[in-house]
């Protein structure tokens, strides 16, 4: 009896140990509207692009901040490393993050990707590549905007850690992390 007792506790340790080291699930995501992207709505010009709620549309000249905006394409390796740390940003609730989603197929592979990852945040949608003039023609690109929309830091490339994100979000943004 005790040796099955002994058998069964050691058993439950390994299964815990094994079952801690797993990575967790990832949250599901959703599709955020973008009625909470702060806009000046006097700006009527520049690069329209639909937000992937398929409900309205957001003139990127028109963004104002603070807010980091973060440029990405599912099909982009350094672009999925990235997000897990923007989810953590996002969660502290003191900062806006507004993606653009570039170069996928259709809207439809942006949404199930969104979804998939555990994305949250409002994500805007460049069905023909017109921000290239905007970002540049790679990905991972992240803007930090002031609140007058202009750009006081872009990061080219991935963002590694989350202490270098949040490093920009502060020297950059003024918000304390």
């Amino acid at each position: 009896m005790k040796r099955s007792l002994a058998l069964l506790l050691k058993c439950t340790l390994v299964f815990s140990l094994f079952s801690s080291s797993q990575p967790a699930m990832a949250a599901r995501g959703f599709i955020s509207g973008c009625t909470s992207i702060v806009v000046d709505a006097s700006v009527k010009k520049g690069t329209a692009l639909a937000c992937l709620d398929k409900k309205n549309t957001i003139i990127l000249q028109a963004l104002r901040g603070p807010v980091v905006l973060n440029v990405f394409g599912s099909w982009c390796a350094p672009c999925q490393q990235e997000i897990p740390k923007f989810i953590a940003l996002y969660a502290t609730k003191k900062v806006s993050i507004v993606g653009v989603d570039v170069e996928e197929s259709n809207m439809a592979a942006g949404r199930a990707f969104v979804i998939k990852k555990g994305i949250t945040w409002p994500i805007l949608f460049d069905v023909n590549s017109s921000t290239k003039a905007n970002f540049g023609p790679g990905v991972p690109v992240t803007w930090f905007l002031n609140s007058n929309g202009h750009v006081v830091y872009e990061k080219i490339g991935v963002i590694r850690t989350q202490a270098e994100l949040n490093g920009y979000v502060t020297k950059y943004l003024g918000i304390r992390l």
